[in-house]
């Protein structure tokens, strides 16, 4: 139902996560049984986890320790580690500067041009440890890299940027990237993003795209919703993608995988974000608080080094586990960040869920108060929920 902002100006409620809940049904089943499998490109994973395309979430070691996990990381082909052999004195660099120079260093240092070579050697390195080498570019960078890419023998390629459409107008002087015929000439499955609507994503999956990501600038280190007041909510963008998911594969027997990206801290939010209709889902923040992550800590969003407007910033995430412990645990913290396969699994016995396809149907209700009901003492004393 429209909401009346002003005269002439209707809008429409869309929700969060932090602003729902879901809802046991009539049945539960052991966590055990529930299958957490999902099919991205031809490529099956047991956890339906992606880690971000970002500096400080995924090099070449924690693509490949992701991938022996059951889960997979998207390395940044237009980042540092595709702009520097060593990659290991900048990012030393990026977590030691204090928070006011550190956009203008990021600037500086993202301006050193990308080394084609530099491509192909990351993603060689990952296949040489039978890693799955999955790789994102912006549009932009597509078009430079994507034969490089190609030649490279990546395994799976996104292209992301804050907004992706195939309804894009460009300059006289300047030829958009057709999503269309990329998808077609590239020899591998071609993911795009990011998008929050329904009639996108069909646009997108008539292109070709071997999935869609969801979500603009809910990301822990991401501020694009405050520089350009664009975005939709989590909960309510994912669903309305996953209709157009469904219809898509009604009208051509076409399943395309849908992916939340962003805004997704812990296991509960992982659980919504598949009630809500998402395949899988892609994290930053989660994974940047591991011991092998290459952030020092610290996390920074995939805009930060913009040199004419900056959509990003610095966080300090600190180190909490391994990824081991992050992913499939054992737990040592209690709020949820830990054992993010646990939590699906326990969340989908409870629920009843055998599999994902059925973890999209469960229950959700509009509960504001979910995260802060009887929560008073872990509020006061910043412990559990209340961190």
């Amino acid at each position: 139902m429209d909401i009346q902002i002003g005269r002439g100006k209707a809008a429409r409620r869309a929700y969060g996560f932090d602003e729902i809940a879901l809802v046991p049904g009539q049945q539960t089943l052991d966590p055990e049984l529930a299958d957490t499998r999902f099919t991205i490109g031809g490529i099956e994973r047991q956890i339906p986890i992606l880690a971000s395309a970002m500096d400080g979430v995924v090099d070449t070691r924690m693509a490949v320790l992701l991938s022996e996990l059951g889960a997979m990381g998207v390395l940044n082909l237009e980042g540092i580690q595709t702009r520097y052999a060593d990659p290991n004195p900048v990012l030393d660099k990026i977590a030691s500067v204090g928070k006011d120079e550190f956009v203008t260093l990021m600037q500086s240092l993202y301006a050193e041009p990308i080394q084609p070579e530099l491509i192909t050697q990351r993603i060689q390195d990952i296949k040489a440890q039978n890693g799955i080498a999955a790789v994102s570019l912006t549009p932009v960078g597509a078009a430079k890299f994507g034969r490089v890419v190609a030649d490279a023998g990546a395994d799976l390629c996104l292209i992301q940027a804050t907004v992706v459409s195939t309804a894009h107008l460009s300059p006289e002087q300047i030829t958009p990237l057709d999503l269309a015929k990329f998808c077609q000439d590239m020899p591998m499955p071609v993911a795009l993003g990011n998008c929050v609507t329904y009639e996108v994503t069909l646009q997108l999956m008539e292109a070709g795209a071997a999935a869609v990501l969801v979500g603009i600038g809910p990301g822990a280190a991401c501020t694009s919703r405050g520089v350009l007041g664009v975005g939709v909510p989590q909960a309510t963008a994912v669903a309305d993608c996953a209709a157009a998911r469904d219809d898509f594969a009604q009208k051509t027997g076409k399943y395309i995988p849908v992916i939340a990206d962003g805004g997704i801290v812990t296991g509960g939010d992982i659980c919504k974000c598949i009630a809500c209709g998402a395949d899988a889902v892609m994290i930053g923040s989660p994974i940047a608080r591991s011991a092998e992550a290459p952030g020092r800590g610290y996390h920074w969003g995939m805009a930060t080094p913009s040199p004419v407007l900056p959509r990003g910033t610095r966080i300090n995430v600190g180190t909490t586990g391994t990824i081991q412990q992050i992913m499939t645990g054992p737990a040592k913290l209690d709020d949820g960040t830990h054992n993010l396969l646990g939590a699906l699994k326990t969340s989908m016995g409870t629920l009843g869920a055998k599999d994902i396809k059925e973890m999209q149907q469960v229950e959700v209700v509009i509960a504001p108060s979910l995260l802060t009901e009887g929560k008073v003492y872990q509020k006061a004393q910043q412990l559990g929920m209340g961190k």
